[in-house]
C-alpha cells in the first residue's frame, strides 16, 4: 500500500496466494484419500472438503484483514 496498492488489491493478493495453496492441498488430499479408501462416500468427501476449505480461507482472511489495516508508513519504518 506504500507503493500505491489499493486495500482491495492487497486483500485479493493475500487471499489469492492462499487459495492456490488450498487448491493444491485439496487435490493432493482427495487423490490420496481416493487411493487409500476402498468404499467412497461422496457426501463425506464433499462435506470434509468444504469444511477444510472454509477453515483454510478463514486462516488466510484473518492475516489479510490485519495487513490491510497496517499504516504504510509504520510498515516502512519497521523494515
Amino acid at each position: 500500500m506504500a507503493l500505491g496498492a489499493q486495500v482491495g488489491h492487497v486483500l485479493r493478493m493475500i487471499l489469492g496466494q492462499g487459495m492456490r495453496l488450498i487448491g493444491v492441498g485439496i487435490v493432493i488430499g482427495l487423490l490420496s484419500s481416493f487411493a487409500g479408501v476402498s468404499v467412497t462416500d461422496p457426501l463425506t468427501f464433499i462435506a470434509i472438503t468444504l469444511l477444510l476449505t472454509f477453515v483454510a480461507l478463514l486462516a488466510c482472511y484473518i492475516p489479510a484483514r490485519r495487513a490491510r489495516k497496517v499504516d504504510p508508513l509504520i510498515a516502512l519504518r519497521y523494515e
